[in-house]
């Protein structure tokens, strides 16, 4: 095995694989179209990987949340629109997806009162960003969800196989 960096301030890519005990060159074994040379560009040279790269390294490394992180953080268009979802156990996520269903469920006769007449006045407005965000909080929960579903499936304690065909 070649010798592991001793550089500070390494990038996400940089140590997932060294977490795995992977060279560049059986990283880059383990992907379709990623040469160790530009594994080693995205991780000593600044370089921003291609969303396809993401994905290869993701799966190569069984680390599902390469891709999140990817988009949430560098890709421009996510930096706008994708939250970074952190990695969390099922219980904290049932519970958290829990208390996000019942604010909404004390929301949902205010979000109809206020949408109904298909205008959002100034003085709904601050209810309606109120709704907006427990709707969101909703949303990262629902993708924290599948993100622990992913890994799992990664990992090996979710058959895919099953999975797949009763997702169908």
């Amino acid at each position: 095995m070649g010798k592991m960096s001793v550089k500070e301030n390494k990038n996400i890519y940089q140590n997932v694989r060294e977490e795995k005990g992977l060279t560049r060159a059986a990283a880059s074994a383990l992907m379709v179209a990623i040469t160790p040379e530009k594994i080693e560009r995205i991780e000593n040279k600044g370089i921003l990987p291609h969303p396809e790269e993401v994905y290869e390294m993701a799966k190569a490394y069984k680390e599902p949340h390469l891709c999140n992180y990817y988009c949430a953080n560098e890709c421009p268009i996510g930096k706008v629109y994708v939250p970074e979802i952190r990695i969390k156990d099922l219980s904290q996520i049932v519970l958290e997806m829990l208390a996000s269903l019942n604010a909404m469920k004390k929301s949902q006769e205010k979000l109809i009162e206020i949408t109904a007449d298909g205008i959002i006045d100034d003085e709904e407005l601050k209810d309606f960003i109120k709704i907006q965000n427990e709707l969101e909080r909703i949303s990262i929960t629902v993708e924290s969800l599948q993100l622990w579903t992913e890994q799992m499936i990664a990992d090996g304690k979710i058959n895919i196989d099953k999975y797949n065909s009763l997702k169908k």
